[in-house]
Parts: C-alpha cells; structure tokens; sequence
C-alpha cells in the first residue's frame, strides 16, 4: 500500500524554514485604482514599464484559470518553463545528496538543471517503442528519488506515453512527478491537469512557446496542489514575468479560437508533413506524432542535416540520442517551408 504523500518529508529543510522574501507590491494586495503608489523606489515618469509588474500575474492567471478549469492557487508562472523546473529542483531536492529519474531520450535540460543544482541522476532508458519501462523506473528509486520526469508527448520521440504507465508511476513513485506537457495541445490525449487532486504528489508544466505560439515572450506554467505552488511562491524571484510578458500573453490569450485554429492546422500539416517525408527514398522510418514536429529514421542523418545546411535548411540532427541512431527530427513550418523541404529531400544524392 502507498505511504500517504506528505510535502513536508519532500520538501528541503532550508527552504521549509525560509522566510519568503517579500516586495513592495506583494505588502499591498488592495485595489490599484486611484492609489498613489510611493513604495517601491520605481522611477515616476510614465513610460508603460517605469513600475514593477504584478509579482503574481494575477490578471494572467485569472485568464489560465478559466482556460484550464482550475483555480489560480494551483497555477505558478515562470519565465519560460526551466525557470519552473529550476525552481522545483531547487524547493525539492539536497544537493550532493538527492537524485532525480529521466527518461532518455527527453529533454536534455533535466539533466543540465540537475547538473547544475549538484542533484545525482538516474537514468532509465525508454523502450524500443518509446515508452516508459515502469517496473524499471520503480525498482531504480531509492530513499532519496525526490522527483521523476516524464515528458509526454515526448521530446525528440513525439509520441505521448500509454495513460496506464503514468497512472501506475505516479501512484507508486515515493517523491513527485513532474509531467512535462509542452506538447499536450497538439495531442488527442487529455492532459494531466484535470487529475491533479488525485494525486499530491503530481505536478504538470506547460507552456505558450509551442502550441500558443509565443517563444520569445517566455512564459511557463506550472500547476500543482496548492501546497507545492505555495512553495514554489515561496522562492520564486519576486518579479520573474516581466510586464511585457504578461501584456502580450494576455492579449494572446484573449482570442483561444485563434488559437485553436492554428493548432488544428499545424496538425493538419504534420500529418501531411510525416506523408510527404514517406516519398523520400533515404527515409526508413516516421515514428508517430503527437506534437508539431516529427522524428524520422534515415540512412545517415549526419550526412542529410549537412546537406539540408548547405541548403540553407535547418533541422535537429538526434543521432546521438539514445533509440535515436541516424535520426532527424523536423518542426512542422508553413506550407511553404514545407515545400521548400521536401524539395531540397528530393534533390539530395
């Protein structure tokens, strides 16, 4: 039987005693409106980003809330998505002495975060076909596994991992799991956000670079209990999403059907992208996609991305992945990128 979740026997120790840091605009939560506000040493002279933005994005996240069906104490916002996951790594685990789970081949910054905050890391490799090996995973924890990342739909496979392996990982996972859904809106499956009060222990980021078409904005999102966003509060910058940030996402967001529009037709387009890539005579394999890119197995993808360089065509050369031998992976573009793709494909000796 599963020991009950408890934060408190995740959770660090400095960080559980940390007094938060708190700035002028965290002190006064009351209405803006009509105030005088002489508190934060901001530059009076009014140029639309002369004052501190909102600490706690809550114009934004109201907007999420009512997109994703879940209040605003489940939701943290980060600038871009490794500063949420920075921010996990740093609340959850002891350097030179916890350890972390992945899944190559995934998302490389894991690993670097990991790297970098002096956390150990174990690694279990997926199967040939791309998903989890869950009786592996579960055997690998130990005493001090604080957290295991899954990245589903996957990055650089493409593919979204069976719901069963997940459910079982993360009920029988003895720290958090962190499911990275950067990918989620270009797949059929649901996302894990609607489960979270199952699970205490469970935390899913997404993003807007990807399916919301903002990369360069940087904005990430995590949803979690509210006791782990609280804790992420906690250490968190006190102005990590910039004015501009929070402007421009909140005008995005304001026009979803927009939105959707755009991912039904990148879907579209990848699948007609994986058809076309077929006609391609070096290409031995398309491995299924539920993201806005695919993966494909070639006769030499070194050999190939140089020739799409010279081409003035840029991919992702995977080869040195794990289950990733003379592999490529391709962002779905405009149907005139894509032509100019498959054109270039062709021509090549």
């Amino acid at each position: 039987m599963k020991t009950k979740f408890e934060i408190s026997n995740i959770i660090r120790p400095a960080i559980q005693s940390l007094k938060p840091y708190s700035s002028a605009r965290d002190e006064f939560q009351g209405n803006t409106d009509a105030m005088t506000f002489l508190d934060a040493n901001e530059n009076p002279f009014e140029n639309g980003v002369n004052r501190y933005p909102d600490p706690q994005q809550g114009k934004l996240k109201f907007i999420l809330s009512e997109i994703k069906n879940i209040s605003t104490e489940k939701i943290l916002l980060g600038n871009g998505s490794d500063e949420v996951l920075d921010l996990i790594f740093r609340a959850f685990c002891e350097p030179n002495q916890d350890n972390v789970i992945t899944l190559p081949p995934t998302y490389g910054m894991y690993s670097v975060l990991a790297n970098i905050n002096a956390i150990a890391i174990k690694e279990v490799q997926l199967s040939s076909n791309f998903q989890p090996k869950v009786a592996g995973i579960l055997n690998t924890q130990d005493g001090n596994s604080k957290l295991l990342f899954i990245c589903s739909p996957n990055n650089p496979t493409a593919n979204s991992f069976d719901a069963d392996k997940i459910e079982k990982l993360i009920s029988e996972f003895k720290g958090i799991v962190v499911i990275d859904e950067a990918y989620i809106d270009f797949s059929n499956e649901a996302s894990w956000i609607s489960r979270l009060s199952e699970f205490p222990n469970l935390i899913v980021t997404q993003t807007l670079s990807k399916a919301y078409g903002m990369a360069g904005i940087r904005l990430g999102i995590c949803y979690a209990s509210e006791e782990i966003i609280s804790v992420l509060n906690s250490i968190k910058p006190p102005y990590n999403v910039n004015e501009l940030t929070q402007l421009k996402a909140i005008e995005r967001l304001s026009n979803i059907e927009k939105i959707q529009q755009e991912i039904k037709k990148l879907v579209s387009d990848r699948n007609q992208l994986s058809e076309a890539l077929l006609t391609i005579n070096f290409v031995e394999k398309i491995y299924p996609s539920d993201a806005n890119f695919v993966l494909l197995k070639v006769d030499d993808a070194t050999k190939r991305y140089n020739q799409l360089i010279e081409k003035g065509i840029v991919i992702r050369n995977r080869t040195n992945q794990v289950l990733c031998d003379n592999c490529l992976r391709i962002t779905v573009g405009t149907s005139h990128e894509v032509d100019v793709l498959i054109t270039a494909l062709k021509s090549l000796k």
